[in-house]
């Protein structure tokens, strides 16, 4: 009788039947209308009994097909929750105009259409409207009319639902229109009645149901699946529904009302909030001190809602303030590992610390101990230099205080220093002591500066060396800095980013007999790398290459390396003139930093070798002013001039997670300002167009979130061409060298740098970090 109601209604009204008649199609459709709404609201289960209903529904419609959406709030889309036919699983569309319904939710009004392949009826509702025949040539179900309208409670828009094909081939009516809107607010209160409900019986993954990153069968299916492989849930809805970890800390966080932490290799390692604390008692109870944060120690769970394990924790930490963060059972795992162990499995920090407490009044008495290989200094400097290394640090820095201030670790990565750890106060001598003695300086004296080497692999296992040096600081106290100096093969010349202007003019330079090429900049720029590179590129049989190095940071074989040892007298200048007897082809000396090395260079390479060096100045140009104010005679210095390259290091944009974006005109014309307008459009050939692209960054945990990871250079290339020799056997000042050496073809460090902001490398923050003008 259900399916005839609508017939009955239409018969009525055109034979014009009686009141009576027109009643009892009122009571009939009131009826059966609460009756669906009855079901639906003492539903358990929605999507169950929408299943259930589905013919009861469509047939009260005298519909084909039935579709009911709920928003994706993430997504911005309409995601089907209950649809008839099972040719195609799930749906989702845009909320906007690019479909039918997506529009019906978008303006929140009523749509019905007579024929969805009709283009001019499709426009008459919006100029924008589209119908995607994609599901139809999937499906082989042909879609004629369609009656569609949005699903909202309070204002809010919930989903929306679709009705398809009327069985009689006609148009849906009036009464349906009714019917769809009064199933709508049914469905409504429905659907915000189960959420309400869902938040008080929360789950802590209800945020992936809620958003729908998974249906309720998904997530049961995972729960199931991770009790039977003896895995966390969240480790399988990571590998087989590859949920990103960070949704799952949305979901934790939204559940535990906590902030969620994710592991971070390069998080600070706090030794005094570790002393006492033991390994196995942290894994077996899932939990470990991170940080200590507004006078609060940060406390890393798995379950903050276990209240015996937090009054557990709260005991170890008597009188102080706790913050409880959740955490990913690993990622407790990975950061106890972090804080407590190195490659060789050393004891952990806290048995470290431990040990340091059990020694601190032998040390003070006999600091002869910070030799013995069992001693907790020895550990905890092992560990230090090992985690500088894997990290891909440059330097340590070891900053002690005065009074009872903790001992500051730091360590410098991609050119930015960050805190790596602390160390309680009393152990600031003994562990610069230990230092000194890998090194094999004075560990008696502490007044003025010393400088040492470590071949850490005797005392570590691995092949690292690092450079030394203590620095006496206020209080009685000392600083130590320890460079790790780069190892293995040098980085071909073509991988180090030159443009192609400045590779060709430099391959072409080094590869001259004789002639002087000088690299320059702060410390810390590169220079050695670049100069080693080059003597890579020319490092053939039938080429003797002699090197004076302060130290000896990278190794090439072929290359014949002298490491200078000022104390004895060995310095620059004498291995010079050593080499100079060797029968050098090219010669390469670590800095050339006084007036006779300088001019025993310039000697060597106008007498038929190539010299190579470094220089601490600022720029190509200023380098030939800071010569000839060192006191070389400037026709000489003229003859024997090839280049000199001036670099800086730049922080690049992390390539996994750099995003792409059309920089607004005020942006393209500061960056045309850096670089000079005219020349921007004559050297780049770049100019303001809608398909211009940048990019910025955004932050991934490939990069620690900073959105920057690793270095490149930019430079500077100064040729020696002839009108350059004249101005430098006049003397001439820099600003008239610089203006030349541009009439040569020279492009500046921040000209370099906007080529590279072009070319998606890296950003005009970090150009401008490194360059002046």
């Amino acid at each position: 009788m259900t399916s005839n109601i609508k017939s009955e209604k239409t018969d009525a009204s055109n034979t014009g039947d009686t009141d009576v008649q027109h009643l009892k199609y009122e009571v009939e459709y009131r009826t059966k209308l609460q009756e669906i709404g009855n079901k639906i609201y003492s539903a358990r289960n929605l999507d169950e009994i929408l299943i259930d209903m589905k013919d009861e529904i469509t047939s009260f419609f005298e519909a084909q097909r039935l579709s009911v959406y709920v928003v994706d709030g993430v997504k911005r889309a309409l995601v089907s929750r209950f649809k008839s036919g099972d040719e195609i699983g799930e749906i989702s569309v845009p909320v906007s105009t690019s479909s039918i319904v997506g529009l019906s939710a978008l303006k929140q009004k009523l749509i019905n259409i007579k024929n969805v392949y009709d283009e001019k009826e499709l426009a008459s509702i919006d100029p924008d409207l589209k119908f995607d025949n994609r599901w139809d040539q999937k499906t082989g179900f042909r879609t004629k009319q369609i009656l569609a309208y949005p699903i909202i409670f309070q204002k809010y828009l919930l989903g929306a639902i679709q009705l398809i094909n009327r069985k009689s081939d006609s148009t849906f009516i009036e009464d349906d229109e009714r019917s769809i809107q009064e199933l709508a607010k049914i469905l409504g209160i429905a659907i915000y009645n189960q959420k309400r409900l869902a938040r008080g019986r929360a789950n802590k993954f209800d945020y992936f149901l809620e958003n729908h990153l998974l249906t309720q069968k998904e997530l049961d299916k995972a729960i199931a699946d991770a009790r039977q492989r003896n895995e966390t849930v969240a480790n399988v809805l990571m590998k087989d529904y590859k949920i990103q970890k960070k949704d799952i800390g949305k979901s934790l966080s939204n559940f535990y009302k906590v902030p969620f932490i994710e592991y971070n290799e390069n998080v600070t390692i706090s030794g005094d909030i570790l002393t006492g604390l033991k390994v196995p008692f942290m894994r077996n109870n899932v939990w470990v001190p991170l940080r200590v944060e507004d006078g609060k120690i940060v406390i890393a769970i798995d379950n903050p809602n276990d209240l015996q394990r937090i009054d557990v924790i709260k005991s170890l930490f008597p009188g102080k303030g706790l913050m409880f963060c959740v955490a990913l059972k690993q990622d407790i795992f990975d950061f106890i590992n972090l804080f407590t162990q190195d490659e060789k499995e050393v004891a952990a920090i806290d048995d470290i610390l431990q040990q340091l407490h059990d020694e601190a009044d032998e040390i003070e008495e006999n600091e002869s101990m910070v030799d013995d290989a069992d001693s907790a200094v020895v550990q905890l400097v092992n560990k230090i230099i090992l985690d500088a290394h894997s990290r891909g640090a440059s330097d340590i820095h070891i900053e002690p205080y005065s009074g009872k201030q903790n001992t500051q670790v730091r360590m410098r990565v991609d050119g930015s220093c960050y805190l790596y750890q602390t160390i309680p106060y009393n152990y600031k001598n003994a562990v610069i002591s230990r230092i000194k003695i890998m090194s094999d300086l004075d560990i008696a004296e502490r007044r003025k500066p010393q400088d040492g080497k470590i071949k850490f692999k005797k005392y570590g296992g691995k092949d690292i060396e690092l450079r030394v040096a203590t620095i006496p600081t206020q209080g009685g106290l000392e600083d130590v800095v320890m460079r790790i100096l780069a190892a293995g093969e040098p980085i071909p010349l073509d991988k180090m980013h030159f443009s192609k202007k400045n590779y060709d003019n430099l391959i072409n330079i080094i590869t001259q007999p004789y002639g002087i090429i000088f690299v320059c900049g702060p410390t810390g720029s590169g220079k050695t790398t670049t100069l080693h590179s080059a003597l890579g590129y020319i490092n053939k049989t039938e080429t003797k290459i002699w090197t004076a190095e302060d130290p000896v940071e990278i190794t090439q074989k072929g290359l014949r390396q002298v490491q200078v040892k000022p104390k004895i007298g060995f310095d620059f200048a004498a291995a010079m003139r050593s080499f100079l007897r060797a029968d050098p082809d090219v010669i390469m000396v670590g800095e050339m930093r006084d007036e006779e090395t300088t001019h025993i260079g310039i000697e060597a390479s106008l007498t038929g070798h190539l010299v190579l060096s470094t220089l601490h100045t600022n720029s190509a140009p200023e380098s030939i002013t800071r010569l000839l104010d060192m006191g070389m005679d400037p026709f000489n210095f003229a003859d024997a001039i090839l280049c000199i390259l001036a670099q800086r290091l730049v922080r690049t944009l992390c390539s996994d997670c750099k995003k792409a974006y059309h920089p607004s005109k005020e942006e393209f014309d500061e960056l045309a300002r850096e670089y000079g307008p005219e020349e921007l459009e004559k050297n780049l050939n770049i100019s303001y167009t809608d398909d211009l692209t940048l990019y910025r960054p955004n932050g991934c945990d490939a990069c620690n979130n900073t959105g920057y990871r690793g270095r490149m250079g930019i430079h500077e290339l100064l040729v020696g061409t002839d009108e350059m020799k004249k101005l430098i056997q006049n003397k001439s000042r820099m600003e008239i060298i610089r203006g030349q050496a541009i009439k040569d073809g020279m492009t500046t460090l921040k000209q370099d740098g906007v080529d590279k902001i072009f070319q998606g490398y890296t950003d005009l923050l970090q150009v401008r970090k490194v360059c002046i003008k």
